[in-house]
């Protein structure tokens, strides 16, 4: 076995690791779990729901870069042979009417319960993190064990038939002298959300207090360091409360579905 299928074998052990933990109640965000694994957002929805969403996607593709779309009812995803979608992600949310209903390690009951949702597993920004770092720049939320602040801005995505909703964003401090190469690395990306949306004034996204996120946590911005935005898949919850959808499952924000893919499947 040469070094790169080692490498290869390493990370999809770890994968495999961090679902079996999740599926055992380990509740975590994930950011900075297996380092080198493709990560994913997920939203489950009836399958009268599934093309509005679908279309959604595909007109806001930097905020919902689709990896994978299960069968109706089915909880299996080629991004991770044996996974459960319904049980291998660390924290799942419970939406009825356009309301969060619940949280819960679990989600097989509400699966069940619709019997025929469709899954979409949506490209994740902590599939770049490893990247960032191994360039050298720092991402914050991993440094302080946190998970990553993401806030909804006043940014329209485009509507599609029964959804609408505003564009969220996470938010990684950056020092001044590396933006640019932050946006180089992470624009290899565009399957995972690719480059920023916004440098700068948060302001201009409608953000008031970045020490006040609308999921996840603040973290420390020091001296010399820009706010950097880019697209997050918690957008689609943003429309699952706006269009007040009936019934859908999502992961919580910052707990992601661990995929077996390698981040360099998505490097354009």
């Amino acid at each position: 076995m040469n070094l790169v299928d080692a490498k290869l074998d390493e990370m999809r052990s770890a994968a495999r690791a961090a679902r079996a933990r999740y599926r055992g109640g380990l509740v975590e965000p994930t950011a900075g779990v297996a380092p080198g694994a493709t990560q994913a957002n997920m939203i489950s929805l009836p399958r009268d729901w599934a093309y509005d969403f679908l279309l959604y996607a595909q007109r806001n593709p930097k905020s919902c870069p689709v990896l994978d779309v299960t069968d109706a009812g089915s909880r299996s995803t080629v991004l991770a042979e044996g996974a459960d979608v319904a049980r291998d992600i660390p924290l799942y949310r419970i939406w009825r009417d356009g309301k969060l209903a619940e949280e819960v390690t679990d989600a097989g009951a509400a699966f069940e319960e619709a019997g025929d949702l469709v899954s979409f597993l949506i490209g994740c920004s902590f599939t770049f993190e490893t990247p960032l770092q191994e360039a050298g720049i720092e991402v914050r939320h991993i440094a302080d064990g946190s998970n990553v602040p993401m806030y909804l801005t006043n940014r329209a995505c485009r509507p599609a038939g029964r959804l609408t909703g505003q564009l969220v964003v996470s938010m990684r401090p950056i020092p001044a002298a590396r933006v640019a190469d932050a946006a180089t690395i992470t624009g290899r990306f565009p399957a995972v959300h690719g480059s920023p949306v916004h440098v700068g004034d948060p302001a201009s996204l409608g953000i008031r207090d970045l020490a006040r996120p609308d999921f996840g946590d603040a973290v420390r911005i020091e001296p010399g360091e820009i706010p950097v935005f880019w697209a997050c898949g918690v957008t689609p919850q943003a429309a699952v409360m706006a269009s007040r959808v009936p019934f859908a499952v999502t992961h919580a924000p910052g707990h992601m579905f661990v995929t077996d893919v390698p981040d360099a499947a998505y490097h354009v």
